[in-house]
């Protein structure tokens, strides 16, 4: 079963599964972002559940995370059955940032709108239930670390006004990260639900961000996506 819980240091959520549970996760992501050539407003957001999508099959690879997991199989069962099996499954698993993770929540969003014009897809389609389902277990790890006012107000801020990644300046999201890395746990506690809630609403900074991203890119006629700024994350992360 697809999981997630909270890192040791509040750093970001492990994403846990078995094989099928993450080769299932991955599947539907590149399902939902492949068409996304043709629409290049998405391209930054695009790269970025991409790139969850590429930390989750290294997981389910064995190149990140290993654990053994009771699958409920006893030997009273296997004696009534007559065979003999393991009593545990090997779950996999990866470390997601907090700021990558919700700002993939609304990103998931738009492409599931694209996606189901594109492919003239119901709400019953496989891809479009298996989002849901990582947009659920995402909003069950916001809700245990806001408030019940925060979370409500971060829930209608992605309902109410409809917000979209379209056009978004993803760079933002990599100054959200490396602050949230640096600051101690007791400060990501504290300023969780102001981080998460400027992903989804309107702010100064994230507009002043925006334009300074727009300008770069403008000097060297590139698109917005395509820039890359001058930082790099740390090589060990205290998750």
């Amino acid at each position: 079963m697809l999981a997630l819980k909270n890192t040791e240091n509040l750093t970001g959520a492990l994403i846990s599964g078995d094989f099928w549970d993450l080769d299932e996760l991955c599947t539907t992501i590149y399902h939902l972002t492949r068409n996304q050539d043709r629409n290049l407003e998405w391209q930054g957001a695009q790269i970025r559940l991409l790139s969850i999508a590429y930390d989750l099959r290294h997981a389910y690879q064995g190149e990140r995370n290993v654990e053994f997991v009771a699958n409920g199989l006893h030997k009273e069962t296997m004696k009534a059955h007559d065979f003999i099996a393991p009593e545990n499954n090997i779950y996999y698993s990866a470390e997601i940032l907090w700021p990558e993770l919700a700002f993939a929540f609304v990103a998931i969003n738009d492409f599931i709108k694209l996606y189901k014009k594109e492919e003239e897809a119901t709400d019953y389609d496989i891809n479009v239930v298996n989002a849901r389902k990582f947009q659920a277990i995402i909003a069950k790890g916001l809700k245990e670390n806001m408030s019940k006012e925060e979370y409500t107000f971060f829930l209608s801020s992605v309902s109410s006004r409809n917000a979209s990644v379209q056009e978004y300046a993803v760079q933002y999201i990599d100054t959200l990260n490396l602050s949230y890395i640096e600051m101690p746990r007791e400060q990501r506690s504290n300023s969780f639900a102001a981080i998460i809630h400027n992903i989804v609403v309107d702010n100064n900074e994230y507009d002043s961000f925006k334009r300074k991203v727009l300008t770069e890119a403008s000097k060297t006629k590139c698109s917005i996506h395509d820039l890359r700024l001058d930082i790099e994350y740390p090589e060990h992360i205290e998750w």
